[in-house]
C-alpha cells in the first residue's frame, strides 16, 4: 500500500500538468485569434507586417509545448524563400519563433477545425500534394517573393527522426529563381536533457496526430536548436542545379549543427 501512494501522486501530478498545458494551449489559440482580428490580419493575410504577430504566436506555442529555442548565429530579415528540414508539426512554431516568415502546408490543414482557420488567418499557403497544384503554388510564391513576402516550406515533403535529411523535392524552389530571390536554409535539431537527439518530438511512425500532441504536452523540456546558413543566390541556376545545391547544403549543415549541439 505504501508503495502505491507515490505512484498515485505521480499520476496525479502528471494529470495536473497535462491539464495546465491544455489550458495554456487554449489560451494561446484564443490569443492567436485575437491577434488576427485585433490587427485585421484576415484582410491582408500575407502582408509582411503580419509576420511579427505570427512570430509572437509561435513563441507562445513553444512555451506551451515546453520547447526552448536556441538560435545559432543570426537569423536574416532579407526577403527569401526559406527551406528547413522537417521533423515534426512542432517545426512550424519553432521556426516561426526565430524567423518572420509565412508557411506552406498541406491542403488538408485548411479544413481542420480551429487550426485551419488560425493558419489561414496567419497567412499560411496550402498545397495539394501530387495534384499539379504545386505549379500554381510555385507561381503564387514567386509573386509573393517578388513583393518581398517571405515564405517557408519543407522540401522533404515528409517528417524524419531528425538524424538526417531525406531527398528533397525542388519544384517549388523554382519560385525563387523566377522571382530572382535567394533561398535561405535553416536547420532544426531537437535535443533532450541528456544532450541527445530527442525521440518524442519527431512525428514519425504509426502514432496518430492527437496521440503525438499528447506526448509532446507531456514530454520533458526540449531545446530546439536552429541555425541559418548563408543565403543561396539563385541567379544562373536551374531547378535541377539549385535542388542539388540545397540538398547538399542541408545534409552538410545538419551534420554541422548536430556536431555543435549533441554530446558525444
Amino acid at each position: 500500500m505504501t508503495q502505491s501512494v507515490p505512484k498515485k501522486l505521480n499520476s496525479f501530478s502528471k494529470a495536473m500538468l497535462y491539464t495546465q498545458k491544455i489550458a495554456a494551449g487554449i489560451a494561446a489559440v484564443m490569443e492567436g485569434f485575437y491577434l488576427i482580428f485585433r490587427h485585421q490580419m484576415y484582410k491582408e493575410p500575407n502582408n509582411p507586417k503580419n509576420t511579427r504577430y505570427v512570430q509572437h504566436f509561435c513563441r507562445r506555442m513553444c512555451q506551451v509545448f515546453n520547447v526552448d529555442i536556441q538560435i545559432h548565429g543570426n537569423i536574416p530579415r532579407e526577403p527569401a524563400l526559406w527551406v528547413s528540414n522537417h521533423i515534426s508539426w512542432i517545426d512550424i512554431p519553432v521556426v516561426g519563433s526565430a524567423a518572420r516568415v509565412f508557411f506552406l502546408a498541406k491542403a488538408e490543414i485548411e479544413n481542420w477545425p480551429v487550426v485551419g482557420k488560425l493558419a489561414k488567418g496567419g497567412g499560411t499557403l496550402f498545397i495539394k500534394r501530387g495534384s499539379g497544384d504545386s505549379v500554381r503554388i510555385r507561381e503564387q510564391i514567386a509573386e509573393f517573393l517578388s513583393e518581398d513576402i517571405p515564405v517557408l516550406f519543407f522540401p522533404e515533403a515528409t517528417t524524419t527522426d531528425g538524424t538526417k535529411v531525406k531527398k528533397i523535392y525542388g519544384r517549388i524552389l523554382g519560385a525563387a529563381i523566377e522571382a530572382k530571390q535567394p533561398i535561405q536554409i535553416c536547420l532544426i535539431c531537437y535535443v533532450n536533457r541528456e544532450g541527445k537527439l530527442d525521440t518524442i518530438a519527431p512525428f514519425v511512425g504509426d502514432i496518430s496526430f492527437m496521440d503525438h500532441v499528447k506526448a509532446v504536452l507531456e514530454m520533458p523540456k526540449v531545446i530546439a536548436h536552429i541555425k541559418a546558413f548563408p543565403a543561396i543566390q539563385t541567379e544562373g541556376h536551374t531547378v535541377e542545379s539549385i535542388t542539388e545545391l540545397v540538398q547538399t547544403t542541408m545534409q552538410n549543415g545538419l551534420a554541422e549543427l548536430q556536431a555543435e549541439v549533441l554530446k558525444p
